[in-house]
């Protein structure tokens, strides 16, 4: 009997941990169906005046409910994410929009993560660690490499930022590392797409729309894989010393 009643306490314990999990995919559902035409581009331009007058008179309010909404944005998957970034460069400029652009994504990112690894890090780590062949040859090639490879995705475009929140909980990194890597590491594209939220009032005035494929353009993105290369250079020299640490 006592047996039985811990297999239920662990059952409860388990389904519990997926709880926030769960939380966040029905957010993002709900986010999905019912946001998407408020957090557009559309509704940022009917709606700038009235955000500029705020910001005026209210700007450390307006500074801190933007970086909760783009907190709230990230840590649920919510659409409009870019939109956020666009937004943060219109009210607030290049700098310091960028830096509540990288502030609110940051955490908003750490939300994820933490439930992520709550909930199913620590099972599918110890999974991971105790399995054997390719796929835990893998897992200590990451863990060798952790600062490089966590660098590595989010410096690369192709790597969608929900997913490079998700890996690093399923893969044991530390939260200071994640933490650390994801504000650094999201910098240079919080800035290209902050400036072009600068821009917005011109791009308002000619009835056009922002062009958000800039950052694959050849002067911005040459310089972001020229970072992503830098990051990956440990892991080649490392290959290259035949594995051992430098």
């Amino acid at each position: 009997m006592a047996d039985m009643s811990n297999g239920t306490e662990i059952e409860k314990s388990s389904a519990a941990r997926l709880l926030p999990l769960a939380a966040i995919a029905l957010a993002a559902l709900l986010g999905a169906i019912f946001l998407k035409d408020y957090l557009s581009f559309d509704a940022l331009r009917e709606n700038r005046e009235a955000l500029l007058t705020f910001r005026d008179s209210h700007y450390l309010l307006t500074v801190a409910a933007f970086v909760a909404t783009y907190v709230v944005i990230v840590g649920f998957s919510l659409p409009g994410a870019t939109i956020a970034t666009l937004t943060g460069g219109f009210l607030f400029s290049t700098f310091p929009g960028a830096l509540f652009n990288v502030t609110g994504a940051t955490l908003g990112a750490t939300l994820i993560f933490l439930a992520a690894r709550w909930g199913l890090g620590e099972r599918l780590g110890a999974k991971l660690e105790e399995s054997d062949g390719k796929i835990k040859a893998i897992k200590d090639g990451i863990d060798e490499n952790q600062w490089s490879m966590l660098f590595l995705i989010r410096l690369v475009p192709a790597v969608p930022f929900f997913v490079a929140n998700l890996l690093p909980a399923f893969l044991e990194v530390p939260l200071r590392r994640f933490v650390i890597s994801t504000f650094f590491g999201i910098i240079p594209g919080a800035v290209v797409y902050t400036s072009v939220g600068a821009g917005l009032g011109e791009v308002f005035a000619r009835g056009e729309t922002p062009n958000l494929g800039i950052i694959f353009e050849p002067h911005i993105l040459w310089p972001i894989l020229g970072l992503a290369a830098l990051a990956a250079l440990p892991i080649a020299l490392k290959k290259l010393r035949g594995g051992k640490t430098l």
